[in-house]
Order: C-alpha cells, then sequence, then structure tokens
C-alpha cells in the first residue's frame, strides 16, 4: 500500500492587462480528497507585476489573494462557502471569474503531505 495519496493543484496567475496576455504566477492552489485538504500559497513580487503594467492595481491584486486565501481556510473568513467542504471550495477556487487574479488548468500528482506540496509548487512555480 501506498502512503501517498492523489491531489490536485493549480496556479493562480495575475493578468494585468489582458488584451497583452501577460502574466506572472503569484499563488497555488492544492487539494487532497483522501486529507480533505484545500490550501493555498500565494506570493506576490510587486516588482515584476509593476515591470508588465506600472498602472497595475497592486492593492486589488493583494485583496483578491487574500479572498482566496479566507475561503481556502474555510470558516468565517469563507464567506458563503463556509460550510462548503474541502472539494467544493477547490472547485469553487478553480472556476474562472475574475480578468486579473485567474486560476491556470488543474494538474495531479501523489503526496503523503499536501500542505508540504503547496510549499514545493510555490517555490518551484511562483518564486
Amino acid at each position: 500500500m501506498s502512503d501517498r495519496d492523489v491531489f490536485e493543484y493549480a496556479v493562480l496567475r495575475v493578468v494585468p492587462r489582458v488584451e497583452r496576455g501577460e502574466c506572472i504566477n503569484a499563488g497555488v492552489l492544492v487539494y487532497c480528497r483522501a486529507k480533505t485538504y484545500v490550501g493555498v500559497r500565494t506570493h506576490l513580487d510587486e516588482a515584476r507585476l509593476l515591470a508588465l503594467d506600472p498602472a497595475a492595481d497592486v492593492v486589488g491584486v493583494r485583496a483578491a489573494l487574500r479572498a482566496v486565501e479566507g475561503v481556502c481556510g474555510g470558516g468565517t473568513g469563507a464567506g458563503q462557502a463556509a460550510s462548503d467542504d474541502a472539494g467544493r471550495r477547490f472547485r469553487w477556487l478553480i472556476a474562472p471569474r475574475s480578468t486579473v487574479v485567474q486560476p491556470g488548468p488543474v494538474h495531479t500528482g501523489l503526496t503523503a503531505d499536501p500542505a508540504a506540496e503547496a510549499e514545493r509548487l510555490l517555490e518551484l512555480l511562483v518564486r
């Protein structure tokens, strides 16, 4: 028997000017059904964002990333998603809704520790 479980992840990207299609990665969402885990790790490189668009709404982008963190955390910080299970919160977060902060495609893997996987993916794909 394997000690690793299937997990899913999506990169959060910031697209400051949709018409140009340029983006930077700003976070990673991780979901593991077997561990009932949904989590996010974010890192906004403000200098890179402003290099793409000097007029980018950094405050707005940070607020959007904090909102994702709130939904992942559940409880009162999740708003209407507070009573949803981890899977429903993940599916809600990966649904496209913003033109500036967008989830990328969902990928899968195996992990023994989804929280550590989120950190690893943040270092690999975002920082």
